[in-house]
C-alpha cells in the first residue's frame, strides 16, 4: 500500500486533550471544573467543533476531564510520550501499532480504548511511520535516501517534497530500481534452470549468462569464494571465449573497413576513384567526404587517403592504369 501524508482536520478529540493538558491544577478543583469545561467547550466553538450545543460532545469533554483528574497528569503527556518512543518496526503495521498504544496508553485514560478513537489513532501512527521513514533516509542521503522511500511504497508526491528532488531524479532512480529487479527476476529464472545440477555447474550457468558475482551470491545463497573457484576452472573456456569474441571484433573492424590498397583488382580501383572523385564534387569538408565514401562503402584505405592527401589518388589512378 502507499504510504502518502495525512491532511484531514485534528480529530475533536485531540483538541479537547491538547486544551485539557493547558489547564493549571487550580483549574480542575471540583468548585472550579464546571466553569472550565464551559470555557473548553466555547473555545472549541470558536475551533469550528461546535460543542457547547452538543449534549453528546459536552459529555466527552466532562468524561476527558474528569479522566485527567482521576490520572494526575494530561493524557497528551502519555500519549506523545508513547508516540515519540516508537519505531519502524512498531509500525510496520498501523492498525496492531495503534490497538497497542491505545491499550498502554488507555489503562489510566479509558476513553483511548474506544472504538471511536482507533481510526485516528491509527491514522496518527500511519504519520509516524511516514515520518521515521523520511527520517531513515535523510539519514542515507543521495540516491540510496530515493530508493529506501521507493521501496517502502511512499508515494511520489511525498518522496519528492520529503527529499527535495524533481521528477528526472525520482523517475531515473525508478527505473533503475525497475531495471534490478527484471535482472534478479531473470537471474532466477536461470538458477531455476540449473536446479538439478551440483551447485558448480549451477554457478557456472549464472556465470556463462553474465549474471553479477552480487546476484549470484544472493540467489544461489554462495559465497564469493565459491564463484572464484569456478572461475577459475572456467579460466581456459573463458580465455577462449574472449579470444573468439577478439577476433570476431576484427574481422567485423575488417569488414567495415574494406579490402586493402594491395588486394583492390585495379578495374574496381579506378571504380573507386571515380565514384570518391565525383563525391568530393560536392563537398569539400573532410567529414562530410568520409560520411559519403562510408555511405557508398567505400573501402577505407581510400577514403582516409581522400580526406588526408587527396593527390595521391592520382598516383593509384596512373598505377592502376587510368
Amino acid at each position: 500500500m502507499t504510504t502518502s501524508a495525512t491532511t484531514e482536520a485534528k480529530p475533536l478529540w485531540l483538541s479537547m486533550e491538547g486544551m485539557i493538558r493547558d489547564l493549571a491544577e487550580q483549574d480542575l478543583n471540583d468548585g472550579n471544573r464546571e466553569q472550565v469545561v464551559k470555557t473548553l467547550a466555547r473555545g472549541l466553538d470558536d475551533a469550528g467543533y461546535n460543542v457547547s450545543g452538543h449534549a453528546g460532545r459536552m459529555l466527552e469533554l466532562r468524561a476527558a476531564v474528569q479522566e485527567r483528574v482521576a490520572a494526575g497528569r494530561p493524557l497528551l503527556t502519555d500519549f506523545d510520550a508513547a508516540v515519540s518512543s516508537l519505531t519502524l518496526d512498531d509500525v510496520s503495521d498501523t492498525y496492531v501499532a495503534a490497538a497497542k498504544l491505545a491499550v498502554e496508553v488507555g489503562g489510566a485514560f479509558p476513553l483511548l480504548r474506544g472504538l471511536a478513537r482507533r481510526k485516528d489513532i491509527e491514522a496518527i501512527m500511519a504519520q509516524t511511520r511516514l515520518d521515521l521513514l523520511i527520517a531513515e533516509a535523510k539519514s542515507l542521503g543521495g540516491e540510496q535516501a530515493v530508493r529506501y522511500l521507493i521501496s517502502a511504497e511512499v508515494d511520489v508526491e511525498v518522496i519528492r517534497e520529503a527529499l527535495s528532488i524533481d521528477q528526472a531524479e525520482y523517475d531515473r532512480v525508478d527505473a533503475l530500481m525497475a531495471a534490478e529487479r527484471a535482472e534478479h527476476k531473470r537471474v532466477t529464472g536461470l538458477l531455476k534452470e540449473a536446479a538439478e545440477k551440483p551447485q558448480p555447474d549451477q554457478i557456472k550457468h549464472l556465470i556463462d549468462h553474465d549474471a553479477a558475482d552480487d546476484l549470484i551470491m544472493e540467489i544461489a545463497g554462495v559465497d564469493q569464494s565459491a564463484i572464484d573457484d569456478v572461475k577459475k576452472a572456467m579460466e581456459a573456456e573463458l580465455a577462449e571465449k574472449k579470444r573468439l569474441e577478439e577476433e570476431a571484433a576484427a574481422a567485423k573492424a575488417a569488414a567495415a573497413a574494406g579490402p586493402s590498397l594491395d588486394n583492390i583488382p585495379d578495374d574496381e580501383m579506378l571504380e573507386y576513384i571515380e565514384g570518391i572523385r565525383e563525391i568530393m564534387e560536392f563537398s569539400e569538408d573532410p567529414d562530410e567526404i568520409r560520411t559519403m565514401c562510408e555511405q557508398s562503402d567505400m573501402p577505407k584505405c581510400l577514403v582516409d587517403i581522400a580526406v588526408e592527401d587527396a593527390s595521391k589518388l592520382d598516383e593509384l589512378e596512373t598505377k592502376a592504369g587510368g
